[in-house]
């Protein structure tokens, strides 16, 4: 990069020139920019802390065999520093939930209340300083009670033998007390002696369902890619369970209905709605992912028929029906949408052989994709 970033950004200051009064006339003339304002040391020390959490909570999932694709209830950040677990209630709360794809964040100061404390004493900071006194001064740490380490951090400073010892001196350790009636399994912590992170490992139905839709749209993105397909491209998305009892994904495909379609951009169709005409680009088959197996179809968007209502436009005669639905799938589709769209959702059709011309109505006589069909059977 050495050889062109001086000549890049130079042309990027001569830009910022023309409207900048008073500017060098060169980038290479201007005094390296000075820092103003004042550092938010609290802020640092929060966003430090939060990615903490981060990594603590990614800890605990690898664990317990937890990806980040499978959602979970709740997590519990344990500290005595109230303005910090504002912090990360309050600015930096969604960044972390969407970081650990967690429903809720409860923060909590009681330090008691999860965990059990210790004091062990900062050997490497104490060693030097306190010479021969260093063994009688580690042991009284460590004999400190849970009363007394919550005094010393409040008070930031305690006095052990004639020594004066602050918050840099004593290391808190704060182990984990897993709720009466739960095991490990079900919700575990872990912390760095600063922070304690507890996650809520159960899950429900909601979220059993909300994880498998998750791996659903992961499949059809790595299919899309697999497929050489760009992200501008339209595509139908289509779902064949391949488990014998097929309810369990029907619930999933209902329930995580709307999150899917956001997702993918378009709905995610049964495959018994794929029409014979329709056109498959990618398919590919995924077994025991969250318990379940399926096949997803990717398909150029098809044409969907109101035979009844263009039997009716042509007065009865089937042959017409037929003529027009080969007619208009011999169209370029995106030819045929945009004519749709200049006529305000309607084309003429002049090509049917005994027949006058035709206004062909879209949504009435025919879709332009199975997915607006299934949308507006369900009057979305």
């Amino acid at each position: 990069m050495a050889p062109f970033t001086p000549f890049f950004s130079e042309g990027l200051y001569q830009n910022m020139r023309r409207v900048c009064s008073e500017s060098e006339e060169s980038i290479h003339y201007c005094s390296f920019p000075q820092v103003e304002g004042e550092r938010n040391e609290r802020i640092e020390q929060s966003v430090a802390r939060m990615m903490t959490i981060i990594d603590l909570a990614r800890n605990i999932r690898e664990r317990h065999n937890k990806p980040l694709k499978s959602p979970l209830r709740e997590m519990i950040v344990v500290h005595p520093d109230v303005n910090f677990l504002d912090d990360i209630a309050g600015k930096l709360k969604e960044y972390v939930l969407e970081e650990l794809n967690v429903r809720s964040l409860i923060p909590c100061n009681d330090a008691l209340k999860y965990a059990s404390l210790r004091a062990e004493p900062e050997f490497s900071v104490l060693g030097k300083r306190l010479g021969k006194s260093m063994g009688v001064v580690a042991k009284e740490v460590k004999a400190m009670s849970q009363i007394d380490i919550l005094e010393f951090e409040k008070a930031g400073e305690v006095t052990i033998a004639s020594h004066c010892l602050k918050l840099s001196d004593i290391k808190v350790v704060r182990e984990f007390k897993c709720p009466d009636g739960l095991t490990d399994k079900e919700v575990d912590a872990a912390g760095d002696g600063d922070v304690l992170v507890i996650l809520d490992l159960r899950l429900d139905e909601s979220l059993y369902e909300a994880g498998v839709a998750r791996e659903v749209v992961n499949r059809i993105q790595k299919l899309r890619k697999k497929t050489g397909l760009e992200p501008t491209d339209a595509v139908e998305v289509y779902f064949e369970s391949l488990d014998e009892d097929k309810s369990i994904s029907q619930q999933v495909m209902n329930s995580q209905e709307l999150y899917i379609r956001d997702a993918i951009g378009s709905p995610l169709l049964s495959s018994t709605l794929m029409p014979p005409h329709a056109v498959i680009l990618g398919e590919e088959s995924f077994h025991d992912i969250s318990k379940l197996s399926f096949t997803i179809y990717l398909a150029r968007p098809a044409l969907v028929f109101k035979s009844d209502a263009i039997l009716l436009l042509y007065g009865g005669n089937t042959k017409s029906v037929h003529g027009l639905e080969t007619y208009l799938l011999s169209r370029d589709h995106s030819n045929l949408k945009s004519e749709f769209q200049l006529g305000d959702g309607k084309i003429t059709v002049d090509a049917i052989e005994g027949f006058p011309a035709r206004n062909v109505v879209l949504g009435e006589h025919v879709f332009l994709t199975v997915g607006d069909s299934v949308l507006r059977t369900k009057g979305l």
